[in-house]
Order: C-alpha cells, then structure tokens, then sequence
C-alpha cells in the first residue's frame, strides 16, 4: 500500500499541473460519473494530502477524496491528451489540455463537501510530512498504551502515513524490537522516531522511493549489490527475511504482527525485557 510520502508527492504533482486551472472532470470507467460532473469544467484550487489520504479541492469547498488503497494508481501527465487506458474511474484535464490525470483502482474515490472531510481528519493521527503536525499528541498516545510499538506506528488513527516499510525500517534505526510495549518508550527514544520519519518521509517525498540506509551501508560503501525488489529503495530489514543484516549479519526475521509481516533484526533489535525509564 502507497506510505505517506507517496500522496504527498501526489498532492504537489497534481497542484503543478491543475491548482489554479479550470478543469474537465469525466469517469471513462463510469462509476464515478455523476459526482464527475458537479465539478466537471470548475476550477481546481488545490490538493493536499494527510496521511494516506488525498482530497483534491474545487471551487465552492467540495473535494474528491481518494484513498489508493493497495493497488490504487493516479498518474499525472503532462503534454498531448491521450485516450484512457484500462479502468480509469476519474480523468482529470486541464481546461487548455496541457496536462491531465488517470485515477486507477482506487479503495475509495467521493465527492464529499468541507464538513466530511473534516470528519475523516478528526479520525487520524499527526502527519509527520505537515508542518502543522503536533508530535505531543503521538506520544500521548504512544507512551500510555500497553499495544507493541509495532503496532502503534501503523494504526493511522495514532499516526498518519507510516506503513509497513517506513515502520520497520526506523524501528531498525532506533534498535527498538517491534514488540516493545509502547508505554516502555521513553520520551526521548520517540521523538528521535518522531524527527526520523520526518526526515525520511520528506526525502521520500523528493526521490518518489524509500531509501533508508546511512551512508555507510549503501551498496556503494558496502561494495555490495543494490537491493532488487518491486519496492524500491535501499532498506535494512524490509522483506528481507533470511538475509544477513547490514550492519551485524545476522539474519533478518519476520512474523505477522496484527495482520501484517514485520521485519527486524534479532541482534541489533534484541527483545525488551525490562521496564524502562521514562523521560
């Protein structure tokens, strides 16, 4: 599933090529047909993400809301128009036909007004890609709950845009095993998590890919190969099971945790075992 960083960089494609512009607005699919044509030939204002959600605002304070989902794809293209391909539930152009944009596959594609999408943000926690975010409400949450920090880090109601792979990768970072109990955290191991995925998120957001190595253990540095994966991205323990860790060579394990594969190292993230202090 697309992280936060992917409908961040999604939201600043679509405002380069739409914000400001009146836009065409049609369903080729047809599901999406007749909410396309209450804002078909309106003007654009902007689009902004928060966590993994994206809202496209049109005038008069009514916004697509998208959710990718797994599989979900929203290509912006710019140059000639071209014929949709496959089934596109929403196209977008511009007006003077210099750019357009093909939603594909998507969870959840609605027209909704300023009132519902204040509900769907009231049910998500602090994005660390806005400026806005507020790091204090996190650990309340964090710091109180009895819940793995495994788990804590991927609920979105907790915090928004953090998935799978943004959550193994700074757990490794930090030493932390992903079944740490959350209130066993100090303060200050959380916010160097928090500041961490802050600064990965954003150079996600510029690279399009997940990249989360230190200088020192870049295939370059490690004279090693680069990493192959349908994913992308240099990482340390992310669906690399089996596989000597980077930094110590210990093999890198994985088991479901609440519904999903977690990856870790079982040498630099040793299982917590006693209570620690907080700050």
């Amino acid at each position: 599933m697309p992280e936060g960083h992917t409908l961040r960089r999604l939201a600043g494609e679509l405002d380069d090529a739409f914000a400001g512009s009146v836009v065409l607005a049609s369903s080729p699919q047809g599901r999406f047909a007749a909410d396309a044509a209450q804002v078909d030939r309106t003007e654009l204002v902007d689009a902004d993400s928060w966590g993994k959600h994206l809202f496209i605002e049109f005038a008069g304070e009514r916004f697509i809301h998208v959710h990718l989902g797994l599989i979900g794809r929203f290509d912006v293209v710019t140059g000639p128009l071209v014929p949709p391909v496959g089934e596109v539930r929403l196209r977008l152009t511009r007006a003077d036909g210099a750019a357009h944009a093909d939603l594909r596959g998507a969870t959840r594609c609605d027209l909704i007004g300023a009132e519902r999408r204040a509900d769907v943000l009231a049910k998500l926690g602090p994005d660390p890609l806005r400026a806005d975010a507020d790091p204090d409400l996190v650990w309340q949450r964090i710091g109180r709950s009895e819940r793995t920090i495994g788990d804590l880090l991927m609920d979105q109601s907790v915090l928004a845009g953090v998935g799978n792979v943004y959550r193994a990768e700074v757990l490794f970072r930090h030493r932390i095993h992903p079944l740490r109990p959350g209130r066993t955290l100090r303060r200050s191991q959380f916010d160097a998590i928090w500041a961490d995925l802050v600064a990965l998120m954003t150079e996600g957001v510029r690279t399009g890919r997940i990249d989360t190595v230190r200088p020192e253990h870049t295939p370059e540095a490690m004279g090693r190969p680069p990493r192959k994966d349908d994913h992308g991205g240099e990482v340390y323990v992310y669906r690399r099971t089996g596989q000597p860790c980077l930094v110590c060579g210990t093999p890198v394990r994985t088991e479901s945790l609440v519904g999903r594969n977690s990856f870790w190292c079982p040498r630099c993230q040793p299982v917590f075992r006693s209570r620690a202090r907080r700050d």
